[in-house]
């Protein structure tokens, strides 16, 4: 291919933070041999080494962007992302130690603290000479972090907070860091003042000192888990734990030395998610990571499908074997899942743009930030959900499209499938962050979205009329350009191709099960059937709208950024590319539109015959849309494929 072709795919991915990322990968390539180091070292080398690795990392600055000059960083929240980001080409067990201590850690002083803990702690995490662990999940309670058990207790006599473990299930399990290496904890507990709870807050609190628990504190190792054994995960209980009233992190709410608690904030469940809301950096960051890892997984996968021959088809004159990737079946494999690593980083894009602008305070024009904050909370669920479920299925895909060789340990399929496994579980179980994007749906993002359990948002949705709940949601508007592309109706089919097409199924989609689901919530209230039993009906019907609602933003920011590329052979390469993508997205849902009679058997067929041809297209162009990917070949890890 044209070199200028090869540039402009690269430059298409990379984004407005190219230069972040070669920095990243510069700084990370001295490292690759961490890789082998997983394997070869004994467990606990093996932490001491990536805590190594991330501690001199630290040292060039890249890991730590986001954070204000005043205190090492760069101030620029986008270029943190993209760094995060192209740090998954290298040791997963690196990146998320990394994330532990400049994300969670350092991103909960930051986000939760003021001044004083700012002056206290940033620099020294900045730089590593701490490190710091996020205290939050507990064995009885992950998901459901509003009930945690950890009560912190204010005594007004020696003004501490005192931090206990009150029952058997409320240690706190799973957390980075802790194990081994953190001398610090964000931890949050339940602020309790005179038997009276004020929900949960977030201190910041020593843990070790000189390398052994501080009095009131034990701490016990997870062990070894599926993969990244480089991150010492463990387990913390509180005994009476006292850290002055100070250690408090009070930029949403405070307690003054007489012990009378203030916060500008009024209602509990409120305060506690807008506590929640400034920490989805983290969520944000692992959806990227995944589209990351996706993209080492397809490179390999794809350049073993090239070189790798098996059994002679007779389609050449050379006497030699057949290519994998010239049949059609290994083409149906891998091409469609190039094609949504692609919709992924454009949707990634937009998102970083969207959190930089929120956080970095560039927000401007008409929008009232509140509610671009909540779709922004929406969106980072959303993208991170199917991102991760993106990267858990190309890797396994790839995984298998290399056969026997691929199962072997000196190749990277197994690592990076074991340390991807739980991208899908930490910062939000997926299933639980289709639900946050559909529970913004049915309420638009309205001023009490965020503070809704389950039963009031069954109730709220209750009290409107389903056309209410359809009419405000951005979709309805959306679809009302689009509604003439839909099928369904008399005249021709529109043409297959055509990327409007595409955006009025998934449009119609979203809306018509946004309105289904708003429908079945009315009808169970008004049938007498309790809020809860209600939610648990139609439970299945929300996962599937907050979905729904995700792959139409995927395709629409995927279209949007190539629309804005220059006419030429790149783009008309990427048009293909994201045809595809949008092709396999209703392929892979057919059966729902030829249900709702928006997709007859014919059209079916066409779809997937389409799907064949424009794989054929991209046959020849399949190493340099995976080489766009930019991943080195010291991290690919795979000499015997590659």
């Amino acid at each position: 291919m044209d070199s200028t072709v090869a540039r402009q795919l690269r430059a298409f991915l990379a984004g407005p933070y190219a230069d972040t990322r070669e920095l990243v990968l510069g700084s990370l390539e001295p490292y690759a041999s961490v890789l082998e180091d997983a394997e070869r070292l004994p467990i606990d080398e093996f932490r001491d080494r990536v805590r190594d690795v991330v501690v001199e990392m630290a040292g060039s600055g890249l890991t730590a962007l986001g954070f204000p000059k005043e205190y090492g960083g760069a101030g620029n929240i986008g270029a943190s992302i993209a760094a995060f980001e192209t740090l998954a080409v290298g040791d997963l067990s690196v990146l998320v130690k990394t994330g532990v201590q400049f994300g969670l850690f350092g991103g909960a002083i930051l986000q939760l603290g003021t001044a004083r803990h700012h002056e206290a702690y940033l620099a020294d995490t900045v730089a590593g000479n701490v490190m710091g662990c996020f205290a939050m999940t507990e064995h009885g309670h992950g998901s459901n972090v509003a009930a945690l058990g950890t009560v912190a207790t204010y005594d007004r006599e020696t003004r501490e907070f005192v931090i206990t473990t009150t029952t058997e299930d409320a240690y706190k399990d799973y957390i980075g860091n802790a194990a081994r290496h953190a001398e610090l904890a964000v931890v949050f507990a339940q602020l309790e003042i005179d038997g009276e709870r004020q929900g949960v807050h977030a201190f910041v609190a020593r843990i070790r000192e000189a390398g052994e628990p501080v009095v009131g504190v034990r701490i016990a190792d997870d062990g070894r888990k599926m993969g990244l054994n480089g991150v010492d995960n463990g387990r913390l209980w509180f005994d009476g734990l006292r850290v002055p009233r100070e250690a408090l992190l009070n930029r949403f709410a405070d307690v003054s030395e007489e012990g009378v608690y203030s916060s500008d904030i009024e209602s509990v469940n409120r305060r506690f998610f807008t506590v929640l809301g400034t920490l989805i950096q983290g969520r944000v960051s692992v959806g990227g990571a995944a589209v990351t890892a996706s993209k080492v997984a397809l490179s390999i996968a794809t350049r073993y499908a090239l070189q790798r021959r098996q059994f002679d088809t007779g389609a050449g004159d050379d006497g030699l074997e057949t290519p994998l990737l010239d049949y059609g079946q290994h083409q149906r494999r891998l091409l469609p899942l190039i094609a949504r690593s692609y919709a992924l980083t454009a949707a990634q894009e937009v998102l970083v743009d969207h959190l930089h602008r929120s956080f970095g305070g560039d927000l401007q024009g008409p929008e009232d930030p509140e509610v671009y904050r909540r779709e922004l909370e929406s969106r980072a669920a959303g993208t991170k959900a199917l991102a991760t479920w993106h990267a858990t299925r190309a890797i396994q895909e790839s995984r298998e499209a290399c056969g026997g060789a691929g199962y072997l340990a000196e190749n990277r399929f197994a690592a990076l499938k074991a340390d991807t496994d739980v991208f899908t579980t930490f910062e939000g179980d997926n299933t639980v962050l289709l639900q946050l994007v559909a529970k913004g749906l049915l309420t638009d993002y309205a001023g009490e979205f965020s503070s809704m359990d389950q039963l009031e948002l069954v109730r709220f949705v209750a009290s409107q009329a389903v056309d209410t709940v359809v009419e405000r949601a951005s979709v309805h508007k959306l679809i009302e350009r689009v509604r003439d592309l839909l099928p369904g109706g008399d005249g021709d089919e529109p043409d297959i191709r055509d990327a409007d097409y595409h955006l009025a199924m998934l449009s119609f989609r979203e809306e018509h099960m946004l309105a289904g689901v708003a429908r079945r919530l009315k009808g169970g209230i008004d049938r007498g059937t309790p809020a809860g039993i209600v939610f648990s009906h139609v439970q299945d019907h929300v996962i599937a709208l907050g979905r729904a609602h995700v792959e139409r933003l995927i395709h629409e920011a995927f279209v949007a950024k190539v629309r804005a590329q220059p006419e030429g052979a790149a783009r008309d390469l990427l048009d293909k590319v994201a045809d595809l993508a949008a092709l396999s997205a209703i392929e892979a849902d057919r059966a729902w539109w030829m249900e709702h009679g928006r997709l007859t058997v014919q059209r079916s067929k066409a779809i997937t015959a389409e799907i064949n041809t424009l794989c054929r297209e991209l046959r020849p162009h399949a190493r340099d849309l995976v080489d766009a990917f930019g991943i080195p070949d010291a991290f690919l890890r795979a000499p015997d494929l590659v």
